[in-house]
């Protein structure tokens, strides 16, 4: 089951269930679409894979009981600003590199 995590892991931003503006990398690290696009130029600073769109989940249960109310988001925050040195390398050694072949 995906974690819907609440906030962006940088810069705290509340990002609710049904927001458009979260991304999320393959092992569910959560970012807003600004820190994204403007502080990780679609780097995961965890684990070094690019960013998607999160998806939302249906508020309401219209099959089989599969919806945000049988199984809710997270409340559980992960706030671990980058820090911008170690981010930078990281970047330099894959942003060439496509996410699919990272």
């Amino acid at each position: 089951m995906l974690e819907l995590r609440p906030t962006c892991e940088h810069c705290n931003k509340r990002l609710p269930p049904e927001s458009l503006e979260a991304r999320i990398c393959s092992y569910e690290c959560t970012f807003c679409a600004a820190c994204v696009d403007s502080v990780l130029h679609n780097v995961c600073p965890n684990c070094g894979g690019g960013f998607v769109p999160r998806p939302v989940r249906p508020a309401t249960d219209r099959k089989g009981g599969n919806f945000l109310g049988k199984d809710p988001a997270s409340a559980k925050v992960k706030h671990r600003p980058v820090e911008p040195a170690a981010h930078a390398r990281l970047r330099a050694e894959v942003e060439n590199i496509p996410p699919h072949e990272r």
